[in-house]
């Protein structure tokens, strides 16, 4: 077939390459050799140059082609068209573009090529360079489809050294390229180096030896430009999601200017928001406390601590943000027993949010952040803490209820499970955490409504909340038959309840009832 098609030609490529391009299902590599069989692939290149502007081609072409290079066979062809890949990534067509960018990723994915051989390729056609430019001038499509293939080149040792040059004044040195962009261009850099640490520990310590990190630090500190300050902190608190952020982190300013922020009460509310969210988080982890000394750890506490004494009695997003921030820290031993014991404990802002019906947003966030705090999200072996903690967490909660109609922790737990749906969930978690304590299985065991709540399947109707009153119930008993109640008379009867409740699982609402026959009046049409 000749490389320059007839417009019916064109026509017959445009309806199989529609064919093939939204077929349902995956396309084979006998699907993606029939279809070059019968037009080849200099054909389609050559039409995707020469004829842009009939209409539908250039889109239907290029989704056609993506699904041909996601195949072993497509991707095999790839080494030999690279020549098209390098025009490709400097076309005008944004979709066209794409399509290179998507050709690398499937370069280095798919082919059958050794790794070294497909890297030389982007060495030889200067591939990189091109792939930062549509990065940073792309559109977000383009954008997005250029970083997944800079990401897939990072997991290669050489593919780090392309991306990493040793020259730090090239002009694909990343830091070089932030002081040079646009703030589109900056973030979407910087968005780039989030994405390369997630890759390895190792392509991590290549970007924390390059001080790339200071350049999200620096984008925190500016006073100038909030929407681009915004878009970094969302760039942390995805990067603080990272297995091995914390060991690179803890050797950063970074903590230190979240306090500020978190401090700071000219700066904008859903800044502050976001830093108190990223510390949390970033302190939530299970080795955080391994490299961020107790000092560093204090500290955030209490900027926080500060913000809600501040805050006092508001129903905000930064309240809630904060509560849910506490909760998250308190998810650790350590983060735990630090929120209990600092003076004085932040953890108190938890706990009276927690009985707080005042706020729906703010007690839904405090019951969860209790729940963490009493060892829900730990294992088993972590949810009690040491003497001095356990026993801040048990005066606390008896403080509140002395200063409340209910009088008794008990009462407060009840009230929880009166509420909401949404409500009643988070309280079955804080009473899953908080039951291995002698003290609230026995505030559970006076009041026999929280056990017919617990105990009775038809008290939630949705999956979840089955679910959760179910594990509730587990919970409390376990620690009831651990207990020195089990051999008291007095609670044989929630005993049998427990056991019982426990036997039918989460989901059975009542006792099989044997099946009755209906008689009715016969229906007429």
């Amino acid at each position: 077939m000749d490389e320059e098609l007839s417009m019916d030609d064109s026509n017959q490529l445009l309806d199989s390459a529609s064919d093939f391009a939204y077929h349902p299902g995956v396309q084979n590599d006998a699907a993606a050799k029939k279809f070059l069989d019968r037009f080849p692939l200099s054909v389609i290149l050559n039409t995707l140059q020469t004829k842009p502007d009939v209409p539908g081609l250039e889109d239907t072409l290029v989704v056609c082609l993506e699904r041909i290079f996601k195949t072993k066979y497509g991707a095999s062809l790839i080494p030999h068209y690279m020549p098209f890949v390098q025009v490709g990534l400097t076309a005008d067509s944004h979709s066209v573009k794409r399509l290179a960018c998507k050709t690398v990723t499937c370069l280095l994915e798919d082919s059958d090529l050794e790794a070294s051989c497909a890297l030389q390729l982007l060495i030889d056609y200067e591939i990189y360079p091109l792939l930062l430019d549509c990065l940073i001038n792309g559109n977000e499509e383009v954008a997005t489809a250029s970083m997944d293939a800079i990401k897939k080149l990072a997991g290669f040792p050489k593919g780090i050294d392309i991306i990493f040059p040793a020259d730090n004044k090239a002009a694909t040195d990343l830091g070089n390229l932030v002081a040079q962009c646009s703030s589109l261009g900056r973030v979407r850099v910087l968005s780039l180096i989030v994405k390369l640490f997630s890759v390895s520990r190792s392509v991590a310590s290549v970007i924390f030896k390059a001080n790339l990190l200071t350049l999200l630090e620096e984008g925190v500190s500016k006073k100038n430009d909030t929407l681009e300050t915004l878009s970094i902190l969302e760039l942390l608190y995805e990067l603080v999601e990272i297995q091995h952020s914390a060991e690179f982190l803890s050797r950063t300013t970074l903590l230190q200017l979240l306090c500020s922020l978190i401090g700071n009460s000219a700066t904008e509310t859903i800044l502050r928001s976001r830093a108190i969210m990223i510390s949390g988080r970033l302190l939530s982890k299970d080795d955080s406390h391994m490299f961020i000394d107790e000092s560093s750890a204090k500290t955030v506490i209490s900027a926080i601590d500060g913000r809600l004494g501040f805050l006092q009695s508001q129903d905000s997003d930064e309240c809630e943000s904060a509560l849910e921030a506490l909760g998250q820290i308190g998810s650790s031993i350590q983060g735990a027993t630090l929120l209990l014991l600092c003076l004085p404990p932040a953890a108190r802002h938890v706990i009276d949010a927690a009985f707080d019906r005042q706020g729906h947003g703010k007690q839904l966030a405090a019951l969860h952040g209790l729940a963490n705090i009493a060892g829900k999200t730990r294992s088993e072996d972590k949810i009690i803490l040491n003497a001095d903690a356990e026993e801040s967490l048990r005066h606390l909660i008896y403080e509140v209820a002395s200063r409340s109609s209910k009088l008794t922790p008990s009462g407060l737990f009840l009230s929880v499970l009166q509420q909401a749906a949404e409500i009643r969930l988070a309280g079955y978690r804080m009473i899953t955490g908080l039951v291995a304590r002698p003290w609230c299985l026995m505030e559970l065991c006076s009041k026999q409504e929280i056990i017919n709540t617990v105990t009775d399947a038809s008290t939630e109707t949705t999956k979840i909340g089955m679910e959760a009153r179910y594990n509730c119930c587990k919970a409390i008993r376990k620690a009831f038959v651990s207990s020195e109640l089990v051999s008291d008379p007095t609670f044989a009867g929630i005993g049998e309840k427990l056991d019982e409740a426990v036997r039918r699982g989460p989901y059975l609402a009542r006792k099989s009832v044997e099946a009755q026959p209906v008689v009715m009046t016969e229906q007429r049409f």
